[in-house]
């Protein structure tokens, strides 16, 4: 089984290593989240239609984005591609992203199915403080769009860029 088309050499039992990192401080692209379509396109190559450029671009017209994890007042679920479009847009501003980089694609049993690993690196624009976020997202791609994004990440991490103070923090009544 192969787990992405555009890399033939695969045979779907090892991760994909892609080498490079995905700037997102590209000059020749107004799309602040150019370097996270690219991430994409790499990863599931000619499994997106060739036309979808960005991340929104790439979402099915009724796909759905999850967030397992999320801070107070965050939607747990977005419901189609301008959902996504507006929430993306909402986070304008926020974080000033470098990068995404060390990206690992993880076989799946599930035809359509992709496990993304991958790391981003930026600011908080209103802090100054690091966002160094790691990712795990499971991605379902049909009909040549991602039809479901399950997106795994640490919203303490936000918090902490974002000047709050962040604590995993032990539940009341556990022992030290």
């Amino acid at each position: 089984m192969r787990i992405i088309e555009a890399h033939p050499y695969m045979d779907g039992t090892q991760p994909f290593h892609p080498s490079g990192a995905y700037s997102m401080n590209s000059t020749s692209s107004p799309d602040k989240m150019a370097s996270f379509a690219a991430l994409l396109r790499t990863a599931l190559g000619d499994n997106l239609v060739p036309t979808a450029n960005s991340f929104v671009e790439m979402m099915a017209e009724d796909g759905v984005m999850e967030f397992p994890y999320v801070t107070a007042n965050e939607p747990l679920r977005l419901h189609g591609r301008e959902a996504v479009r507006r929430h993306l847009a909402s986070l304008e501003g926020l974080i000033d992203i470098d990068s995404f980089h060390d990206l690992i694609v993880h076989p799946s049993q599930t035809p359509g199915v992709f496990i993304l690993q991958m790391r981003c690196v930026g600011r908080a624009v209103a802090t100054g403080l690091p966002y160094n976020q790691r990712y795990i997202s499971v991605v379902t791609v049909a009909g040549g769009y991602i039809v479901n994004y399950l997106d795994y990440w640490n919203p303490l991490v936000l918090t902490e860029a974002l000047g709050g103070v962040a604590s995993a923090g032990k539940p009341e009544g556990l022992p030290s």
